[in-house]
């Protein structure tokens, strides 16, 4: 790829005022987005002589840099977060999750709600607790809270089976579950106990406690012995619970305590969250440090990236002082609707509990720096290595590599992974289902997918910034094929015919690991167990796996609905209902007429159709009495 100079901005057309700025590359991409309180000061900054190393990679990748004045700092602010989240430039600040931690979701959105384990991205009317750091912490504790707390637990399938039979699951019998499904309790019921659990979970467990003793003195005073048995059953149960959550303030207050541990390259956030006075949940972030920041600024950025999605406590405990804290309480204040104070302990319990939280992130950042492909200096070094062995200009800072799956014409499929900086973005990864070939070809494939995937990129490029997709509008560095000379052969004769000259391609045979080159007869000797091998081995494996799952998919999905073609009246809709209510055709086929028909939206000619259908009659044929 060519190198272009960025355009410096002449100094008095900068304005003097607060704002955010975005950095972009050759293409047009966001590389890099701020927010100054002087946009000419900090602008200035960027055209020194002796820039930091990062900030000098930054500087020589971008040709364009342009601004948004706004009123205040703390617009800017919300700008420069907004920005971030849109575009999630390369030469951010990277903050990721250590691990997936598992939340207690409880899904108040549904007229029966049920206590559960969920992972991922938070959802709209379920109230969220922890995060912790095991599953079966959750279930541990849910077993016992269920005593007290008997909430539904099962998923939509198992809750309206046992609906339509008229029978309760195990859980009913072994009093973990009221019955809702079975009317043994009303919907209203049953949310005044999934509210009760709410309010113990939210710390309000004095009420709770209170409310169980009086019950099994009540019971023994009356000689009761049975129930006051089941209530002091319940009572031990929830305070185990409550012995679960570890105790560290002696007033029921609510803050976060934030502990860190870094290097010059990288550094280690653990977050661990108090509410009324006991750690309810606590989450890890790495850091990869693409830019250059002093301690108080990390701890500032970090604290920005936290809050984006997380909810604000009305006390926030970090290590050391932190860039701009006044206006990140404004900010945070904002968010919560009231006001915020960001602390640096310096005695007393709250400093040992910050000595505690800074313990775990030295551990996590240890354990960290044992995983080599997260490891930034090995990334580094596989990167240039490879630009190295494959005599690129620059190091590949964008990898594409493209893989075909397939047991047969009919289901071929292609896929493209992503790796930038080293590192898999899978939200660039993109599926292709073979559409021109109806041989068992993968030359023809793979060069159909490779023409799908550049004429897209030419044709975003002939369009404005703003009508492009995003899916298609970067050009990669270098180009891996899956495969021989022969794959190699038709990828690059179809980057020719388009015109794509600027793109490194090879292959990766998988006998001998071996790498081609176009026009070179012999594989280039990249030795077993560099870097470059392994980064180029990790990618081909990637997109493998990728083809792969996606192959099964499709597969999947026609074994499925081939069962169900052609039934009269059974159009894509109808069909969804069906596999949502009953999980499986396995399932379906088990079912009586009666449990067809009682599914919302299926007449009851389709139902008899679909019955007869599935048990091996003719539609409208009944067999013999």
């Amino acid at each position: 790829m060519r190198r272009t100079r960025l355009n410096r901005p002449e100094q008095g057309s900068i304005p003097d005022k607060p704002g955010a700025y975005l950095f972009r590359d050759a293409q047009g991409r966001v590389i890099y987005a701020g927010k100054a309180k002087s946009l000419r000061s900090r602008l200035s900054n960027y055209f020194a002589t002796d820039l930091h190393p990062r900030t000098a990679a930054m500087v020589q990748t971008a040709t364009d840099v342009e601004w948004i004045v706004t009123a205040s700092e703390l617009e800017a602010l919300h700008l420069e977060l907004s920005l971030i989240k849109e575009h999630r430039p390369r030469y951010n600040v990277r903050y990721r999750d250590d691990k997936s931690y598992p939340y207690l979701a409880i899904t108040l959105d549904e007229e029966i709600p049920r206590a559960r384990v969920l992972r991922g991205p938070k959802k709209k009317g379920v109230r969220y607790y922890g995060p912790f750091a095991h599953a079966y912490a959750i279930r541990d504790t849910l077993d016992l809270l269920l005593r007290t707390f008997p909430v539904r637990t099962c998923s939509q399938g198992v809750f309206d089976r046992c609906a339509r039979r008229g029978r309760p699951c195990l859980l009913f019998h072994i009093e973990r579950c009221s019955g809702p499904c079975v009317g043994a309790v009303d919907a209203e019921e049953h949310r005044q106990t999934v509210d009760e659990l709410c309010a113990f979970l939210d710390g309000d467990t004095d009420t709770v406690i209170s409310r169980l003793e009086e019950e099994m003195k009540r019971h023994a005073g009356t000689q009761e012995y049975e129930l006051a048995a089941k209530y002091r059953d319940q009572l031990t149960s929830v305070r185990k619970a409550v012995e679960r959550q570890e105790m560290v303030s002696e007033r029921p207050e609510d803050l976060d305590v934030i502990g860190l541990a870094e290097d010059d390259i990288e550094a280690a956030f653990q977050v661990f969250f108090v509410r009324r006075g006991r750690v309810t949940g606590r989450k890890g972030f790495v850091v990869d440090k693409v830019e250059e920041l002093t301690t108080p600024e990390l701890i500032g950025r970090f604290l920005q990236r936290l809050y984006l999605d997380q909810e604000v406590p009305k006390s926030v405990y970090v290590t050391s002082e932190v860039e701009d804290a006044k206006l990140l309480e404004e900010w945070l204040g904002e968010s919560r609707g009231s006001k915020v104070r960001i602390v640096v302990p310096q005695r007393g319990s709250k400093r040992k509990l910050i000595e505690t939280v800074q313990e775990n992130a030295r551990e996590a950042f240890a354990r960290h720096k044992l995983k080599r492909s997260s490891d930034f200096a090995a990334r580094a070094k596989q990167l240039q290595e490879l630009q190295r062995y494959l005599g690129m200009e620059d190091a590949p800072l964008r990898i594409e590599c493209f893989d075909i799956s397939n047991t047969g014409p009919s289901e071929a499929v292609g896929s493209m992974v992503v790796f930038e900086d080293g590192l898999p973005k899978r939200s660039d990864y993109r599926r292709f289902k073979i559409k021109w070939n109806d041989r068992q070809d993968d030359f023809a494939n793979m060069g159909e997918v490779i023409r799908r995937r550049f004429t897209r990129y030419l044709k975003d490029m002939e369009s404005s910034e703003e009508a492009r997709s995003g899916r298609f509008a970067y050009p990669p560095s270098l180009v891996v094929i899956d495969g021989g000379k022969g794959q190699l052969k038709r990828a690059v004769e179809v980057m020719d015919e388009l015109g794509i000259t600027d793109v490194t391609t090879v292959s990766l045979a998988k006998r001998m690991e071996e790498v081609f080159l176009p026009n070179r007869r012999d594989p280039v000797l990249i030795p077993r167990g560099s870097e470059a091998l392994y980064l180029l081995q990790q990618i081909r494996d990637e997109a493998h796996r990728f083809a792969l799952t996606y192959h099964r998919l499709r597969r999947g999905k026609k074994m499925t609905a081939s069962v169900l073609d052609g039934i009269t009246g059974l159009g894509e809709a109808r069909r969804k209902k069906l596999l949502k209510t009953f999980g499986s055709v396995k399932r379906m086929r088990e079912a009586s007429l009666e449990d067809i028909q009682a599914v919302p939206g299926i007449p009851v000619s389709v139902a008899r159709a679909i019955h007869d259908t599935l048990n091996g009659n003719t539609p409208g044929e009944r067999e013999a009495s």
